[in-house]
């Protein structure tokens, strides 16, 4: 049996001693060294952001043309149906079609060029039975819808600025 004055026992409680103030020492050192990330943990997150922003943003550019485009598609088909109203009002005839009498008829029709809206730049008859509309949307791409005299509808693109925005074609019909 050990007692305090055999040399073992003080021997023991030394080790004992020396040993629980070491794991203490080890268990500091180990929280302070886990208190923040280290710089290859920091570095693989900003790489895996930056992976993600490189597929989200080019998508969410698409769909901002998609939402122009449509606003000015929706824009040229109204003043399509109000070309159609201003011929019932003028004896079926188209003549003197213009932006103004297309407003005339349908006044939430925009005809003042604007970077917010799309607006419709053309509106023109060469002859009392056939037509040509234009809108132009934010983007400046251009929306035609064209009546000919024979009554058949035509609706193109053109996509000057982006090359791209008419079914990612620079022109395309719709």
């Amino acid at each position: 049996m050990l007692s305090r004055s055999n040399p073992s026992h003080r021997h023991a409680v030394r080790i004992a001693q020396t040993d629980a103030r070491g794991r203490r020492r080890r268990l500091a050192s180990q929280a302070s060294a886990t208190d923040g990330f280290t710089l290859p943990e920091i570095l693989v997150v900003m790489l895996i952001i930056g992976i993600l922003a490189a597929i989200a943003i080019p998508a969410f550019l698409s769909q901002t043309s998609k939402a122009n485009d449509a606003q000015a598609k929706e824009l040229v088909r109204n003043a399509e149906t109000a070309a159609e109203t201003y011929a019932l009002d003028h004896g079926g005839s188209y003549t003197n079609l213009s932006p103004a009498e297309i407003a005339a008829e349908e006044p939430t029709i925009a005809t003042t060029a604007s970077k917010q809206q799309a607006y419709l730049s053309v509106a023109k008859a060469p002859n009392g039975n056939e037509y040509t509309l234009t809108a132009k949307a934010t983007d400046e791409d251009e929306l035609t819808i064209t009546r000919s005299a024979t009554g058949v509808v035509s609706r193109t693109c053109h996509s000057p600025k982006l090359k791209t925005g008419c079914s990612k074609a620079e022109n395309a019909s719709w």
